[in-house]
């Protein structure tokens, strides 16, 4: 059996050049590992205005 633990990564205002997130995602995903969690997917919600995300979703999965 798993259980899973869901972090929100919230994106600062939409920009033509770039998209760039509020927290460094990396950093979580390094931090989670450490913590025995394997990263499953990230997931992209339906988008908002003009078409851009407002956030992803990183889903991350640890044995119990």
């Amino acid at each position: 059996m798993y259980k899973y633990e869901f972090v929100r990564i919230e994106l600062k205002k939409f920009s033509l050049k770039e998209l760039k997130t509020k927290q460094d995602y990396h950093a979580i995903i390094e931090q989670n590992a450490k913590a025995g969690w394997r990263l499953v997917q990230i997931l992209t919600p339906p988008t908002g205005i003009y078409g851009s995300a407002t956030h992803y979703e990183l889903i991350f999965e640890k044995e119990v």
